[in-house]
């Protein structure tokens, strides 16, 4: 007999979908309302224009100024926020149950009519660009934003999500309304929530007060890998040189994706990580090393973080190869499977306790053409996982050329020979 559904899902005559899933033991509701544009959909003269979009939707529409949107949620104690990634925007709430309707009302409002007034995109740049020198401040998230670049040369997925000083530098009333009649359509939206809500009712709140222009889902450029090793240094006065060192790897809905937290997980997931044990328990070089792995519609990348003082820094590059290399030629333990499999599953179970995750798998899942599985589905394909998958898996995505990017005070020459 076929498992009963997890959520609820209805598609509106104008295609806006909304997914529900409801929960009996909470009050609150995580409402999200995202949006299939992100900065991979941007033109080089756009860069940034998905993140200075999320920034103008909270900034005033025909009934109601920045002030009352910000007064209404908090009036409701509730939260009120959004965040936009590579393939998606979202602007979510959450509240208890008895104000989902005017959460949807406000939210419907802001993404929908938002002014995009010249003089608010006028402060705006200016806040967002301050958010830029932030980053640039912070080499410990400006490495990534460097990897990515070099991983994918030449292609919008590569560049950062908050843009250019240039590029934001320019945005204005008429390029914010052309940009969000492109992207800010029917076809491109979700609405997601989870909680005490209910689904038929949720519908015809969404029905009643969203509004957007009509339109199918957009289509994005493939995100092509190089096909050579790369290298990309930053020269830096810092006291810690930055690495990011990794490839491409699968897709969001690949079938390998769960090896692949697997791979993730024994390589760089956690304190008794190989990583983590041999550059930082057993050497002292680091205080951070990590690594992730990020799916996107037809790519990934899968990286190893580190930071370490500079001297250390080709050392610490080595240990990450060798780490590498011992996975490719030996694959991973018994003991290393058990033990990541159940650490997955742990953090699968206790991230669910959250109402705003459980509306972030959704709707992340939904927006990025991704599969919605319940818990007991995901935990089935994670015990499925053996060795021999994680092996070919680690042959496949670490087997091939890799990327290394690097900020601190040395030059590209001083390093070139740590490219593989």
């Amino acid at each position: 007999m076929a498992e009963p559904m997890f959520y609820r899902e209805t598609v509106l005559d104008n295609g806006v979908t909304v997914l529900t899933e409801s929960l009996d033991a909470v009050r609150s509701v995580a409402l999200g309302v995202w949006f299939s544009v992100g900065s991979r959909d941007e033109s080089p003269a756009e860069a940034g224009m998905s993140h200075f979009m999320e920034h103008m939707m909270f900034k005033g529409t025909p009934t109601r100024s920045a002030a009352d949107i910000s007064e209404t949620f908090d009036r409701l104690g509730a939260e009120l926020n959004a965040f936009t990634s590579k393939e998606y925007t979202c602007y979510y709430a959450r509240v208890i149950d008895e104000h989902l309707p005017t959460a949807v009302e406000v939210l419907s409002d802001m993404v929908a009519n938002a002014t995009l007034a010249e003089d608010a995109c006028a402060r705006e740049r200016e806040v967002v660009i301050e958010e830029i020198a932030r980053m640039e401040d912070t080499p410990d998230d400006r490495i990534h934003e460097l990897f990515a670049r070099t991983l994918w040369p030449g292609h919008p997925i590569g560049l950062p999500i908050l843009g250019g000083r240039e590029t934001v530098g320019g945005f204005d009333h008429a390029q914010s309304v052309t940009f969000r009649e492109r992207h800010y359509l029917t076809g491109n939206c979700v609405v997601a929530a989870a909680g005490s809500v209910d689904h038929d009712a949720l519908v015809d709140l969404v029905r009643t007060h969203l509004d957007l222009p009509r339109g199918p889902r957009s289509t994005r450029p493939a995100a092509e890998a190089p096909d050579t090793g790369r290298l990309a240094v930053l020269r830096k006065d810092t006291e810690q040189a930055h690495i990011c060192y990794g490839a491409t790897c699968l897709s969001a809905r690949h079938p390998d994706r769960f090896a692949l937290t697997v791979l993730d997980t024994v390589l760089g997931g956690g304190m008794s990580s190989r990583l983590f044990q041999e550059i930082r328990e057993k050497k002292g070089l680091v205080y951070s090393v990590y690594s992730f792995h990020a799916l996107y519609q037809d790519t990934g990348q899968f990286t190893v973080y580190a930071g370490t003082r500079p001297s250390n820094a080709e050392q610490v590059v080595r240990l990450i190869q060798a780490e590498i290399a011992r996975v490719l030629d030996s694959g991973i333990t018994a003991e290393e499977l058990d033990r990541a499999k159940e650490s997955i599953k742990g953090h699968l179970v206790l991230g669910l306790e959250s109402t705003r995750n459980r509306m972030t798998r959704l709707g992340k899942n939904l927006v990025t053409g991704g599969e919605l599985l319940s818990v007991d589905e995901v935990v089935n394909r994670i015990d499925a996982v053996d060795r021999e998958t994680v092996s070919r898996l680690a042959h496949d995505v670490l087997g091939g050329q890799k990327v290394l990017a690097m900020i601190g005070p040395f030059d590209a020459d001083a390093v070139s020979h740590l490219v593989e």
